[in-house]
Order: C-alpha cells, then sequence, then structure tokens
C-alpha cells in the first residue's frame, strides 16, 4: 500500500507542533499584510483581508446581478467575514497605537519629575529621537 495516498494534504500535526503563524490562543494574528487562504463557494481565494472582503463584495454583486441570489448572500457572508476581521485589526491597531501614546507620555512625565531630559532631547547621547518625537517636532 503506498503511505502517500494515506496522507492528507490539508494533514496538520495536532498540539501545535507544526508550523504556522498562529499566537498561543489559536487566533490569526491582527496583521494588515497577514495573507488568507479562504475556500469560498467557488474555490479558494487568496489575499490580504482588504483583498478578499473587496473580492467577495464584487462577486456578490455579480451573483445578484445574474439573479443568483442563494449565491450571492454566500459571497457577501464571506465578505461580511472579511470585514469583521478588518474592523478587528483597525481596533487592535489603534489600541497599540494609544498604549504607545501612553507609554510615552508616561516616560516625558517621569523624566520631568526627575529633571531629566527626554530622550534624544540633548543629540545623540540618548540615540536618535523616536518617529513620534520627530513628528512632534515638526508640528512644533
Amino acid at each position: 500500500m503506498n503511505v502517500k495516498r494515506l496522507r492528507n494534504r490539508n494533514h496538520r500535526p495536532s498540539g501545535g507542533g507544526g508550523g504556522g503563524s498562529r499566537n498561543l490562543n489559536g487566533q490569526i494574528p491582527l496583521n494588515r499584510n497577514h495573507v488568507f487562504d479562504s475556500s469560498g463557494p467557488e474555490g479558494r481565494i487568496r489575499g490580504t483581508a482588504q483583498q478578499l472582503f473587496e473580492k467577495y463584495l464584487q462577486l456578490g454583486r455579480d451573483a445578484t446581478g445574474a439573479g443568483d441570489r442563494v449565491t450571492a448572500e454566500a459571497f457577501f457572508q464571506h465578505a461580511e467575514h472579511y470585514f469583521r476581521i478588518l474592523n478587528a485589526m483597525t481596533q487592535a491597531a489603534q489600541q497599540a497605537q494609544q498604549e504607545r501614546q501612553e507609554r510615552l507620555a508616561g516616560r516625558r512625565t517621569q523624566h520631568a519629575q526627575q529633571g531629566q531630559p527626554e530622550e534624544g532631547e540633548d543629540g545623540d547621547e540618548d540615540g536618535p529621537a523616536s518617529d513620534e518625537e520627530e513628528e512632534e517636532a515638526v508640528a512644533s
């Protein structure tokens, strides 16, 4: 008997021992450039969440125009799934940005209380200024 025949193409080792890009809690990382393999109503489509959302939306519109309401609804449900993923990514990015700003503000108040100059203020001694500090310097 041929051993290769028994092996499934989609075989995944159990127990998280194999490769892959999943976090410890089993969810896909929220990265705008993450590429998804989507098995939709008419086959496999590969792309980012934004690309898949737009593709399924267009396929749903095309199916609606052709009068196939059932297929259209399936495409729209797939589009909604990727729309929700996009929203989750946006919320995670906003939260991460807010946390970075709070950490930066905390460092500034800590330096001010200690009477120390902020990071990057006195030349190259503390290293280059962060992007956020450079943006603030340009704005003022």
